[in-house]
């Protein structure tokens, strides 16, 4: 076999392989279209589920909820995580220990030139934050810090 041969093997092999499973689109069950989400959402709603923007720090009145009750996407109303779960990170966005399992799905982005985890509501793909492991150590270590645009808070009944 001549050398050519070899590199062209090769390099079919390295660009075939490349072909990972993160590459691939996540499929949602909940599915609109951009016009639909903006009909549903409010602008800074939009901005954040749907084109992955954040809000400003200390804006969102959620920041300092610490009542029982389940923070759910704001998009399709999916439960995402506990207020039992929540602290105050001083961060100046709403911060969660843990996620309710099933419910946000993690990818990692690249948008500020580092991998960071970022997290999405596993029902609609909405864009909620990110998370870090800078949280609480007596619990799980992570640090959920999500866009209180993307959610809304139900407070358990008494």
């Amino acid at each position: 076999m001549n050398y050519k041969k070899i590199i062209s093997i090769c390099i079919l092999g390295l660009l075939y392989s490349c072909q990972t499973t993160a590459q691939k689109k996540e499929v949602f069950s909940v599915t609109k279209t951009k016009q639909e989400w903006k009909l549903q959402l409010n602008e800074l709603q939009y901005l954040v589920l749907r084109e992955a923007g954040t809000e400003r720090a200390f804006s969102s009145p959620l920041n300092k909820i610490y009542e029982p009750g389940i923070y759910s996407c704001a998009a399709c109303n999916t439960p995402l995580f506990n207020g039992a779960d929540k602290f105050d990170s001083g961060s100046g966005w709403p911060s969660f220990d843990k996620e309710i399992k099933g419910n946000v799905s993690f990818s990692v982005d690249y948008n500020i030139g580092m991998a960071r985890t970022e997290e999405h509501c596993a029902t609609c793909g909405g864009h909620l934050g990110h998370v870090f492991n800078d949280g609480p150590r007596k619990t799980t270590g992570k640090r959920h810090c999500i866009n209180g645009a993307a959610l809304t808070f139900t407070p358990t009944k008494k």
